[in-house]
Order: structure tokens, then C-alpha cells, then sequence
């Protein structure tokens, strides 16, 4: 066998290997009593066909795939042991002459890589980013309270509407009547709402739920009906107000604070407050950190100025998607995808140099986290370590979603490692004022 690597000026390199037939010939022996082992040809008892019939019949075929599967483990193997990076995948290259599987028996492999650039960043005080903090103001406070508490409040009888009560009303045009169709008026905007306010019971006025409800859904929960019977419906109707619910808050006393922390973390009012604060910092933190990675980023991007092979790579995309994409699809996101492959071959990099690891138990602790996200999402804020331990194991045991956790852990510990070696300069903002950096940073 012999192997020869030849780079090419396009950031490329060909990778040819000749396989002589003591090299495929044990395996292609092999595969053959294999096939005389199960074949079933008239005239023969199984297992019985003689090799010379084999041969005749399957050869050709076993010696193709064993020489070319000779070859790719070897094209492999060369570059492992000559510690070749490259991107993407191995591919059969274009430049591949056809074979004589009748009269040779040694067959030359071209195989292409995309040849990975060499990673060299300094980096130092004089490289600078700013870290910024939101600062929580005392309307942001209120509205984090006020979703908190709606989910122990309840709902109590109100006169008038002011802004995000919930209606019962009767829908009448004649030729439908909906007796307690209900109207959340918290789930509108300002604007949608206008007409409704000032109301009170008994109150009508006109309404269409086509304008009262875009999503057809909503309009068929309303009308109570479902979505293939709203066709032909008569969207204009008269609507009578018949209850005005408001949310109250409770009463924030022990009895309260026992069923929303069930652990006794918090006992009282100024408990609930820091609560409160703790989790908008913990919220407006993973913002702020988001924007802090994506400047990272962008800094060692521009730093290590890395040319890839381009051509190489769009090849290589069209191949392996299997005509699902255009090549003019996927010239239109390229970019993104180069940077994307840049900023691996820097974490990479840095994860080798840096020799940072992540354990199973870092990946266990990321996936708790995410789980407690997710109950919060659905106001549970109290989750048992069992059940937390359970779901955490469970998103873990998900290939796709374990990948993605270690890799978020990774890009977060080389960027923590990165930090000290810049100047970080921390600024204090408002939202509003963060809002604008984010855009005009993602822009």
C-alpha cells in the first residue's frame, strides 16, 4: 500500500491511496465464503455452490467495496497518525480515474480534504470589551411581581374595565347566539383593548371577531365552534357584557409564602423582594452574557482572521445534504456558516491549549438549570431534587440535546478562561439603553 498527500493552493489537499490485492485480498476471501456460506442457486444445496460459480458471480463486486473500504480506513488512518486537521469530511475527489475491476488488481483512491487553518491568536490588555449590566428599575421590579403573584391570585368580580380583565359576555347576530363566550382582554394590546374600556356590565356594543380575534383559533374558542365550521359565519355580532373579573393579588401572609415556597426560603415581604431581584438579574444576566460571548467572538474572529476552503466547503455542503439544498441556497447563509466553522476551530483550539474539560457532573448541573427554566416557564419555582435530577438525566440521555449542552459549556468555559487575559470594562445600563446596543452589535 502506499499513501501520498498532495496540497493544492486552494486550501485543499489530495489524499491517494494505492491498494495492492495482498492488501484487499484477505477480506474479499472472506465476504466470498460468506456468500458461498448463504447462497441459494438452483441446482445446489445451500452451502454447497461451488467457489468457481462464486467467483464468477460476485468477485468483481466484493474486490470494489473491500479495496475501497481498504483504502478509506487507510486515508483515515494516515491522517490521524500524521495529525492532519481538517474540515468537514473525507470526499471522493473529482480528479478519481475509473478502475478496471477485470484485468488490475492494484487501484489507486483519490480522496479531497479541506485542509483546516493553523489557529495563532495573542491576545492581551490591549484587546477590550465591554461587559455590560442591566440595571433593574422599579417598573421592571413591579411587572416581575405582578407575574409572579398572578400565578397564586384569583380572579374577583370588578364593575368597570379598566385594562386586563377577563369578560363573559353574550355574542348575538341574529342567527347565532353564544351564551359566556369569554374575552381576555390581557391577552391584547393597548390599541385592541381601547373599545372595551370603561365598560360595565350590560353594557353592549359591536364588535367583529374577525378584527376582535386574527388567529382562527381564538375566533373558534370565542364562537364556540371548531375551525372548518367558522366558514360562512356572520362575523358581526352584538355583545352584551355579563361579568367583569379582575386579578387580585393574595394576601402575602404566612399562609402564602408556605404555598409559594414550600422550602420556607422566603418568609416575608423583604424575602420576596430579594427573590424577586435575584431572579431579574439571573434573567437579564443570560442577555447580557449573550451579548458578552457575541462580542468574544467577534474579537477572536478578527483576530485569528482564518482563511478556509471555501470551495471545498460548499462542495462538501451540497454532498451531504443529498440535493436537499440548492447551491444558491447555500451560497445564501455561507457566511454564517463560515463564521460558524471559524469560531469551532478557535474553541477548538483553545480547549486542546487550555486543556479544559467538562465532566459529566458540569454537564448534569447545565441540565438541571435548564430544567428549573423550564418549570419556571410554567410558574413552578419549587421543583423537588428527584423530579429535577429525573428530567435533568432525561434531556442528557437525548443525544442531540447532550451535544448541545456540552457544547454551550464548552464555548462558556474557554470564554471564561479567555476573560483575565483582556481588558473587561464593566458599564451599568438601563434596558432601554441595552436594547439599542444589542441591535446595533447584531446588527
Amino acid at each position: 500500500m502506499n499513501i501520498v498527500r498532495e496540497n493544492r493552493d486552494d486550501l485543499t489537499a489530495l489524499i491517494k491511496v494505492t491498494v495492492d490485492e495482498a492488501d484487499y485480498a484477505p477480506a474479499v476471501d472472506k465476504t466470498l465464503r460468506e456468500y458461498k456460506r448463504k447462497a441459494n442457486i438452483p441446482g445446489f444445496r445451500p452451502g454447497m455452490v461451488p467457489m468457481g460459480i462464486i467467483n464468477k458471480m460476485y468477485r468483481k463486486g466484493a474486490v470494489a467495496e473491500e479495496a475501497y473500504r481498504t483504502a478509506s480506513k487507510s486515508c483515515f488512518d494516515y491522517l490521524e497518525k500524521e495529525k492532519i486537521d481538517y474540515m468537514g469530511d473525507v470526499m471522493p475527489s473529482d480528479e478519481q480515474k475509473e478502475f478496471d475491476f477485470d484485468n488490475d488488481t492494484s487501484y489507486e483512491f483519490v480522496f479531497e480534504i479541506g485542509l483546516a487553518p493553523a489557529v495563532n491568536i495573542e491576545l492581551g490588555a490591549k484587546d477590550k470589551i465591554t461587559r455590560y449590566t442591566i440595571k433593574a428599575d422599579k417598573e421592571m421590579y413591579e411587572n416581575y411581581r405582578s407575574n409572579f403573584l398572578r400565578k397564586f391570585g384569583r380572579l374577583v368580580d370588578t364593575e368597570k374595565v379598566e385594562k386586563e380583565e377577563a369578560l363573559t359576555v353574550t355574542l348575538d347576530n341574529e342567527t347565532m347566539n353564544v351564551a359566556d363566550a369569554y374575552v381576555g382582554l390581557i391577552s391584547m394590546n393597548d390599541e385592541e383593548r381601547k373599545p372595551f374600556i370603561g365598560k360595565k356590565v350590560g353594557d353592549t356594543m359591536d364588535v367583529n371577531v374577525n378584527e376582535l380575534y386574527k388567529n382562527p383559533a381564538q375566533r373558534a374558542a370565542i364562537l364556540q365552534v371548531k375551525e372548518n365550521e367558522l366558514e360562512g359565519i356572520n362575523p358581526n355580532f352584538k355583545l352584551t357584557i355579563n361579568k367583569i373579573r379582575k386579578f387580585a393579588e393574595p394576601e402575602l401572609n404566612e399562609e402564602f409564602f408556605k404555598m409559594a415556597f414550600p422550602d420556607g426560603s422566603v418568609k416575608d415581604d423583604k424575602g420576596l423582594e430579594t427573590f424577586l431581584y435575584e431572579q431579574i438579574a439571573r434573567d437579564l444576566g443570560r442577555e447580557t452574557d449573550y451579548l458578552f460571548t457575541l462580542d468574544m467572538h467577534k474579537l477572536l474572529l478578527g483576530k485569528a482572521d482564518l482563511k478556509l476552503p471555501e470551495d471545498f466547503l460548499k462542495r462538501w455542503l451540497f454532498r451531504i445534504n443529498e440535493g436537499k439544498f440548492t447551491m444558491e441556497q447555500i451560497e445564501k447563509d455561507f457566511d454564517q456558516f463560515l463564521d460558524m466553522m471559524r469560531w469551532n476551530l478557535i474553541q477548538k483550539h483553545y480547549v486542546d491549549t487550555l486543556e479544559i474539560k467538562v465532566t459529566p457532573e458540569d454537564a448534569l448541573e447545565e441540565a438541571k438549570a435548564l430544567t428549573l427554566m423550564q418549570f419556571a416557564q410554567y410558574g413552578m419555582s419549587q421543583v423537588s431534587d428527584d423530579m429535577l435530577n429525573g428530567y435533568a438525566n432525561q434531556i442528557l440521555s437525548n443525544k442531540e440535546e447532550s451535544r448541545k449542552i456540552y457544547e454551550k459549556l464548552y464555548e462558556h468555559k474557554v470564554i471564561e478562561a479567555l476573560t483575565p487575559i483582556i481588558k473587561v470594562t464593566d458599564k451599568e445600563v438601563s434596558a432601554e439603553e441595552f436594547g439599542k446596543i444589542f441591535e446595533q452589535s447584531t446588527k
